[in-house]
């Protein structure tokens, strides 16, 4: 009883991450329109908030080894809620907007990596990979997300208007199930207290480092789709305001599927076998965006895209915490890290092709994440790294 009240709670913080995130990515090109930024401007924006991200998560890590992961993880859930409203009631001022957005990432940081804690002490404790399904459920609450966000441009509702929807249930969510997660007593092993008090030591960087790169190309080409491709459809390809986040709806439909079979794949043919097949199918579907001549094709190579490569960060975390003996998800922070990473990389290349003068160029910046998504098919193997179960093997 207890595993299955801290499993429901997991997916319920996977379902309100995914929510609020899609709920705002989707909505880019209305948060420009209102606050009349440039595309420079806005590519400013987008990488406030990997970076600030990246403090966030790092500075989970630290409270994971005192506290667990729960308690990061119950502060950091409604925050990102209350940001996305605040967000919406910037009305135009930019500082404000700043401010909001660097709240926004703080708490993101600390979501990603707690959660993720989470999942990966759910996993461990069932004793086969169970890992991708939190990541289907994420994609399917941002799918709603998306909808909504369709919706909401229909509708032409107010920033805020569209995002206190999900803030409300992000909020309400995270209140009530958040009790139910594991304690820190649960997740890990329980190690002496001078094997906490080192526990940062015992856990190798290189088998972490060599998923993580391949981590952060996956989140360079998740970057440029989630924070893009509303735009993208609009400005370069003619689509409305209604159907441009249908590309992002259609990304995550994909990785629900995907990521919905992941889990009996990985059982039966190993991780790194589904990491090359699905390097191969994104490659094709980033390729397919790039030479898209209209938005209804740019969203069918975008579900191609995410019928691949959405399999390379869940399977990343469970290989990382295969090499943390320590059990209290020290690994999976850091690994986390180059998620964040990955969208600093993939904000400023975007941002390379969005001057403050002129025509942005968008297609020519996804050409670099393709291009990248075959680093992960190269990278691979690390995400079959050997276990570590005592510190004396690390």
């Amino acid at each position: 009883m207890r595993d299955r009240q801290a499993r429901l709670a997991t997916y319920a913080a996977f379902a309100i991450q995914g929510l609020s995130f899609a709920s705002l990515v989707t909505r880019v090109p209305h948060i420009q329109d209102v606050h009349g930024l440039s595309d420079a401007d806005l590519a400013i924006v987008l990488l406030l908030v990997p970076v600030i991200a990246g403090v966030g998560s790092f500075l989970s890590g630290l409270a994971f080894q005192r506290f667990g992961s729960a308690p990061v993880l119950r502060i950091g859930q409604p925050a990102v809620a209350l940001s996305i409203a605040l967000i919406g009631l910037t009305g135009g001022e930019l500082l404000p907007l700043y401010l909001y957005v660097a709240l926004f990432g703080l708490a993101v940081g600390a979501v990603d990596a707690s959660m993720n804690a989470q999942a990966v002490a759910v996993e461990r404790r069932e004793g086969k990979s169970v890992i991708s399904g939190f990541y289907a459920v994420w994609s399917a609450a941002g799918i709603l997300g998306g909808l909504w966000a369709s919706l909401a441009g229909r509708l032409e509702l107010s920033l805020y208007a569209g995002f206190v929807v999900p803030a409300l249930l992000g909020l309400g969510g995270s209140l009530v199930l958040g009790s139910f997660l594991y304690k820190r007593h649960e997740e890990g092993s329980g190690p002496s207290a001078e094997e906490l008090k080192a526990a940062g030591r015992l856990v190798p960087w290189k088998p972490v480092a060599l998923v993580g790169v391949a981590m952060a190309c996956f989140y360079i080409a998740d970057a440029a789709i989630s924070n893009y491709s509303a735009k993208y459809l609009q400005d370069e390809l003619g689509s409305s305001a209604t159907v441009a986040p249908l590309a992002y709806v259609a990304y995550q439909v994909a990785m629900v599927l995907s990521r919905g079979v992941a889990d009996f794949g990985v059982r039966r043919w190993g991780p790194v076998s589904i990491v090359r097949a699905g390097a191969v199918v994104g490659f094709a579907g980033m390729a397919g965006v790039v030479a898209a001549p209209n938005a209804g094709l740019a969203i069918a190579a975008v579900t191609v895209m995410g019928l691949g490569v959405c399999v390379v960060a869940p399977i990343a975390f469970a290989a990382a915490d295969r090499v943390d003996s320590t059990g209290l998800g020290i690994a999976v922070s850091r690994v986390n890290l180059f998620n964040y990473v990955g969208f600093v990389l993939g904000a400023a290349i975007i941002g390379a092709f969005a001057p403050a003068e002129g025509e942005s160029d968008l297609r020519t910046a996804f050409m670099i994440p393709t291009v990248l998504i075959l680093v992960i098919f190269a990278l691979a193997p690390s995400f079959a790294p050997k276990r570590i179960t005592s510190p004396a093997a690390a």
